[in-house]
């Protein structure tokens, strides 16, 4: 399969013109084949968090190269990395960011409102197909700050694909979810990634969750060190 992701040579420094700059990331290279779904796994300051970002160009690498779809976004304009990101990238986070005075529906459509782009009802018919997709056809005109945690972050999901990405990536999207829930959120998450052949890339600490993926890459102080893919083990 083509890869819809590629890294290259990324590192990744801050305070790069201070006395003491960190460097977070070093000389990276990673790329992910469209359709699967993927886990990283990491200690807490291991970057894995800031190579989530790079990946999603919510923030940028300090040296090497991110493709998109093929796309360098390291060389593209704030306004075009903004426009690709809201078109081909969904985010899920651990704490789902919901607005509490809107309903799940409402929230589901703020991504596609950002586009400015008329609501049409083929939108508002995909909208409502989404949180039917995710269990919540009878929440759907519910205030979020009415829903449990584990119903809002299903609301989470269902906005992260309302632009029919074909990328999301997920920090932590069970970090704040019991056990039960957790399993069923990952299962609607592979329902989501098998239906729409949609690219997963979960960052999690839950092992048993990223036993379940494609692949598991494990990132260890800013370099990739271990990475399973499927029947292969490749180790660095």
């Amino acid at each position: 399969m083509p890869n819809i992701v590629e890294l290259k040579n990324i590192n990744k420094i801050y305070g790069e013109n201070t006395p003491n700059p960190t460097q977070v990331l070093f000389d990276l290279s990673l790329s992910f084949e469209t359709s699967t779904f993927n886990s990283i796994i990491g200690q807490s300051g291991s970057g894995k968090s800031t190579l989530l970002n790079i990946l999603g160009t919510l923030d940028k690498a300090t040296s090497g190269d991110v493709y998109i779809n093929g796309i360098n976004t390291q060389k593209m304009k704030k306004d075009e990395i903004s426009k690709l990101r809201n078109e081909s990238i969904g985010f899920i986070f651990q704490f789902h960011y919901l607005l509490p005075e809107f309903t799940a529906l409402e929230n589901v459509l703020l991504p596609y409102k950002i586009t400015k782009k008329p609501i049409t009802k083929e939108i508002m018919n995909r909208a409502n197909e989404l949180l039917d997709i995710v269990g919540l056809t009878d929440r759907k005109n519910n205030l979020a700050i009415n829903l449990s945690g584990g119903q809002q972050q299903r609301v989470a999901i269902a906005r992260s694909l309302i632009n029919n990405p074909k990328i999301i990536l997920a920090d932590e999207p069970t970090g704040n979810l019991d056990s039960d829930t957790t399993d069923q959120v990952y299962d609607l998450l592979r329902k989501i990634n098998q239906t729409y052949q949609t690219t997963f890339i979960v960052i999690t600490h839950d092992r048993h969750i990223a036993e379940k993926a494609d692949r598991i890459i494990e990132i260890k102080d800013g370099r990739i060190h271990l990475d399973i893919h499927k029947n292969t083990t490749k180790k660095d």
